[in-house]
């Protein structure tokens, strides 16, 4: 049997795709290392890998610190990068020389698997929870005036750190290099192709295997004849009070049931009066919540929305940045959902409604449920990463 080794980011919608993929492998006879860290121990143990904890690598930064930078501060990202795998390298080429690996299969964020098995002459996979990038689909990532010039500015920082990488054997030849995966990278995606934008630009490499959704055994909550409107942030940049007061308001007189997740941080007392139809807590079991919803108030993760349209829910599209303004987009224009103008409770209600009153949202949201189930899921993924280890 082979010996595989994953490595990911401190992010659930990064690391919870992969856990079915290693039960699959494990189940499969194969031996699988991964590294990552301490939040998610007992998850990957629980999939029958080992555990290696990465904790002490990583420079201190909070999950919304990790996001911003990934979505927004380009240049603090890849200094955090080099960081961490100048940080790790000692330790883990040595772990890995000793282990053997077969493959590495590495989130798309996380570059310092990549740059271990480069190195190290490992065979390499790339796991994508995103959509998969080239350079004909980096143009559709519309990001803002200020994103763009903080990654002008930041260039210098990003070549310096190229530089160091440089000195500690990574041969980079630039950023781009190191961000951005090629025809001749084998590369899973957790997508359809008809939900991956311009999916015709991309070769044999890339698997398209749908979402790996992890089944609830939780029961769904009880639910009345109304309609259920599910709201959620995500579980990162989820403290926006503002747009909670503005749900609470959109949807006070209407006759719906509406579940809002707002995150641990969000004190609700801050929040105002609570209407009857309304149930308002910190987090919620998704999965079981979207199974009896109508409608998803998202922030368009891709974790999220690739959950909402398994489940057939049709969705109002609130992105907090560009790369989930990417997936809105393409939501938008499959006809899945509407994007917000703004979060004014006008605009909210108008939105919600718009979508419970057109059959064509939910009939465009079942087309692609339909592609992500025939997209083969955790087994395709294991099957994928068994053939590229197996041609070790």
């Amino acid at each position: 049997m082979s010996r595989i080794v994953f490595f990911s980011i401190p992010a659930y919608g990064h690391t919870n795709p992969t856990i079915p993929v290693i039960k699959e492998l494990v189940n499969h006879g194969h031996q699988v290392w991964y590294y990552s860290f301490n939040e998610f121990q007992e998850k990957i143990e629980a999939a029958g890998a080992q555990f290696v904890s990465c904790d002490a690598y990583l420079p201190i930064i909070s999950a919304e610190e990790l996001e911003k930078k990934a979505g927004k501060d380009f240049a603090a990202l890849i200094e955090m990068v080099v960081d961490t795998t100048i940080a790790m390298d000692q330790q883990v080429c040595r772990e890995l020389r000793d282990f053997r690996p077969d493959c590495i299969v590495s989130d798309s964020v996380c570059f310092w698997g990549k740059l271990f098995a480069r190195k190290l002459a490992i065979p390499f996979i790339c796991s994508t929870t995103t959509f998969a990038f080239n350079q004909h689909t980096a143009r559709l990532m519309k990001r803002g005036f200020k994103e763009m010039i903080a990654m002008f500015t930041g260039l210098p920082r990003i070549n310096k750190k190229i530089r160091q990488l440089k000195n500690y054997g990574y041969d980079v030849k630039s950023f781009i290099a190191l961000i951005q995966n090629d025809n001749f990278t084998d590369t899973i995606v957790y997508t359809s192709k008809a939900f991956q934008p311009m999916a015709e630009t991309f070769s044999n490499c890339y698997a398209f295997v749908g979402p790996s959704i992890i089944a609830t055994e939780t029961a769904p909550e009880p639910k009345d004849d109304r309609n259920r409107i599910y709201i959620s942030l995500g579980t990162v940049l989820n403290q926006n009070a503002e747009f909670y007061k503005n749900c609470l308001l959109a949807f006070k007189d209407e006759d719906l049931e509406v579940v809002m997740s707002v995150g641990d941080k969000t004190d609700l007392s801050e929040l105002g009066e609570i209407p009857d139809h309304f149930v308002v807590t910190s987090r919620v079991d998704q999965l079981a919540v979207l199974k009896q919803s109508e409608v998803f108030v998202t922030h368009c993760g891709m974790n999220s929305v690739n959950e909402s349209i398994y489940f057939g829910v049709p969705m109002v599209l609130f992105p907090l940045h560009s790369e989930e303004g990417m997936v809105a987009n393409r939501v938008a224009e499959l006809g899945a959902g509407v994007k917000l103008k703004s979060s004014q409770p006008e605009q909210l209600r108008a939105a919600v409604n718009t979508v419970l009153n057109d059959l064509s949202f939910v009939n465009n949201t079942k087309k692609l449920s339909e592609s992500f189930k025939q997209a083969g899921g955790p087994k395709a993924a294991a099957a994928f990463i068994e053939a590229k280890a197996q041609r070790a």
